[in-house]
């Protein structure tokens, strides 16, 4: 119901004669009936004029030919029923009688007992300053009516998006602090907040799934595990990841479910399959990104069995899709398995100076001797991270001198690096150097399009290769480890990572064709490379049949009968009209066929086309976005081929074995209270993010992480506290 009803044209003088606290009090009169002749700011109502309109309901709105001097008319709306004078609520819509000679007594009671009127407190009747939205926009000053409804969605929002425990609703701290702010405000107990947070999550939910199904394009789903902090319970996390219609990449989380013992294939599969149907993606799916696993392997040939094959690219070839950074996470560990007593002297090192105060503050006295600043903490790695092993190294060798210098200052610092051992570390890091930098790039919240993958793949192997060429016997020997493991998992290059590179104007065939060589050696390239090109015809060929496909259905659809037909016409001349539908139906047939032809040129063309510059920044996404018209089919496939994220965890985790933690006050709560606050806490930082400019992307990320601003320059000089991967 629209409270703002405009009755005829406001004169300027009521324009500029604000209300004043005193016209708000319904008991008062004197100081309402001088105002008798001025507009209703709040509703915009011009009491006076004899005008007739309707309100959004088609109801007549009644005028006055006289002032209404009552102020019960600041809240209710005059208007004509089945030729009766009514009155309606702004504020509860409620509809009284409204006749003069009834008076409006019975409307001032009711405001009294409405409850949905604003508080006309004087208090209420201040002004809100100036105040930026996150977008970086300002709002304009106007009037502050306070809401409870409105403030207890937001406190279920805090709770949700800043992971506060359910309890804060309860600490004296805070219910202090809200009655200092606004003491009309009752703060809700924790069952209260509870519900709360669980229609937030219903109702996010119902957006969610129709988002997903207004989705034309293929839905990509990541997978992953994680585990409660105390009570070592296991959740199952599943991801759908698409390019929305205005060709942007987008993420949402469908389940965060409890799963308990045992995590056996036959149950995980269960669940999988399960939620994509509740979600009606079983016949939208593209791919499943997995880690690497046996278990893993066999989900994916329960959900082939389960799932319809017709429906998947290029029958389920596709579907299973192997977590880059896991498989990069595997041959690092790899390789330096058989190096780790080569520089066990540097952490011995890094352990005995971080070991105490008094120790550290002796090694930046010495650091700051030498005039060496010391910006960066030493840091000790854990042996499940290989990254903080690289950070560990990468640290300690930009205090070499510090440590040479610091020899004679304690008597029991015996494990001092040699000269060799600093020699290793340098060589090292400067190998991982490109695994951290590929790891953090496939594991980013913003994760890029399968493109880059490719050619950062190759960079890789070509590295890893050139290393076994190296002088030094344990970088070879490392080296020898890393490619064995490289080419377990990628002496095949997947269909998705081809495509990808092949829909990138910027590398086609051809670029991929002259890096085969790099990655396969002469020979093996030959027959990779011709396997590739087979996958895209194959690929290409299976939209143009469905695309045909679906236009035959199409036909069909509006084939049977003529809208607005009569079924006794139609069953006079169905004998006659046999013949001419199967015209129709031959020249439906050839002219499928020439588009299919034409189909195929489509991509011959596009094959043929010059290359972009290789150094050329591309948005891939807005480059296929704008030359839909051109590709229409190829278009199609780099929407649903683009969208497939190359990982399945975050850069926080990408570096561990030991898995995702839920934190520790929410590993208590109930699994089904668990899965609103962690899909509610991802659907709402979506909305947050997509109403912030780049200049305030900071704000969400602080929205998510708690830092320093000391701390974030630390991280952006390349340090990095073990705490971050947690």
């Amino acid at each position: 119901m629209a409270n703002n009803v405009l009755i005829g044209n406001m004169n300027s003088t009521s324009q500029n004669h604000a209300p004043t606290a005193s016209s708000q009090d319904v008991g008062g009169s004197g100081s309402n009936q001088q105002n008798t002749d001025s507009v209703d700011q709040q509703d915009g109502t011009n009491i006076n004029d004899t005008d007739t309109v309707f309100d959004e309901d088609g109801d007549e709105v009644v005028g006055s030919k006289r002032a209404i001097r009552s102020p019960a008319w600041q809240h209710f709306i005059k208007f004509k029923l089945n030729d009766e004078v009514k009155a309606r609520c702004k504020h509860c819509s409620k509809v009284l009688g409204a006749d003069s000679k009834n008076g409006t007594k019975h409307l001032l009671a009711h405001y009294q007992r409405c409850l949905h009127k604003p508080y006309p407190d004087i208090r209420q009747s201040i002004l809100v300053q100036e105040k930026k939205k996150l977008d970086g926009t300002t709002t304009h000053v106007s009037n502050y009516t306070f809401n409870a409804d409105t403030s207890r969605k937001d406190l279920a929002e805090m709770i949700i998006v800043h992971e506060y425990p359910l309890s804060i609703v309860e600490h004296h701290g805070f219910r202090k602090f809200v009655g200092g702010l606004q003491p009309l405000f009752k703060v809700p107990c924790r069952n209260t907040i509870k519900d709360d947070i669980k229609r937030i999550y219903d109702y996010e939910r119902d957006k969610t799934m129709s988002l997903l199904a207004k989705t034309k394009s293929r839905i990509a789903v990541t997978t992953d595990m994680w585990t409660s902090n105390h009570q070592k319970k296991g959740f199952m996390a599943m991801t759908a990841h698409f390019v929305d219609q205005n060709w942007n990449l987008q993420s949402r989380i469908m389940r965060f479910i409890y799963v308990p013992c045992p995590h056996t294939s036959d149950v995980l599969a269960d669940i999988l399959y399960t939620t994509l149907c509740d979600w009606n993606l079983d016949r939208k799916v593209s791919t499943l990104t997995v880690d690497n696993c046996t278990t893993n392997d066999a989900i994916i040939r329960i959900l082939l069995e389960k799932l319809p094959l017709k429906s998947l690219m290029m029958n389920g070839d596709l579907f299973h899709m192997r977590c880059c950074a896991h498989i990069l996470n595997l041959i690092v560990q790899d390789g330096l398995s058989l190096i780790k007593f080569e520089i066990e002297r540097i952490r011995e090192s890094v352990a005995f100076w971080s070991a105490s105060p008094k120790r550290e503050q002796n090694f930046v006295t010495a650091a700051e001797q030498l005039g060496i600043p010391y910006s960066k903490k030493l840091i000790l790695d854990c042996k499940t991270r290989w990254n903080s092993t690289f950070l560990m190294l990468s640290v300690a060798i930009s205090y070499k001198e510090v440590f040479d210098r610091v020899k004679t200052r304690d008597s029991k610092y015996t494990c001092f690096p040699t000269e060799k051992d600093w020699e290793l570390a340098s060589e090292i890091c400067e190998r991982l150097q490109l695994f951290y930098e590929v790891t953090v790039m496939f594991s980013g919240s913003k994760y890029p399009t399968a493109n880059v993958f490719f050619p950062l793949i190759c960079e890789i192997g070509y590295s890893l290769r050139e290393w076994t060429k190296s002088p030094i016997e344990e970088i070879k020997m490392m080296a020898d480890q890393m490619v064995s493991k490289f080419n377990k998992y990628w002496s095949v290059i997947h269909g998705v990572m081809g495509m990808a590179a092949v829909l990138d104007p910027r590398y086609k065939l051809k670029f991929v064709e002259l890096l085969f060589p790099v990655l396969y050696g002469e020979e093996k390239a030959k027959i990779e490379f011709q396997n590739l090109e087979a996958f895209v015809q194959t690929l290409f060929q299976e939209y143009v049949s469905s695309n045909a496909s679906k236009k035959r259905k199409s036909e069909g659809f509006y084939g049977g009968s003529v809208p607005g037909s009569s079924s006794f016409g139609s069953s006079i001349s169905s004998g006659h009209r046999v013949g001419f539908k199967k015209l129709l139906s031959d020249i439906a047939s050839i002219t499928r066929d020439d588009d299919e032809s034409g189909g195929m040129s489509e991509l011959d063309n596009y094959l043929k086309e010059k290359l972009l510059p290789k150094d050329m920044e591309l948005d891939l996404l807005a480059w296929w976005k704008t030359n839909g018209i051109k590709y229409p089919t190829l278009q199609r496939i780099a929407k649903d081929i683009l969208a497939i994220p190359v990982s399945t965890v975050a850069s926080e985790s990408a570096f561990s074995t030991s898995g995702r933690l839920v934190s520790p006050h929410r590993s208590r709560l109930h699994p089904k209270t668990l899965e609103a606050l962690m899909c509610a806490q991802s659907w709402l930082l979506n909305e947050i993010r997509a109403t912030c400019s780049e200049e305030t992307e900071a704000y969400c990320r602080s929205v998510e992480f708690d830092y320093d601003v000391e701390e974030e320059n630390t991280k952006e000089s390349g340090t990095t506290s073990l705490d971050d991967f947690v």
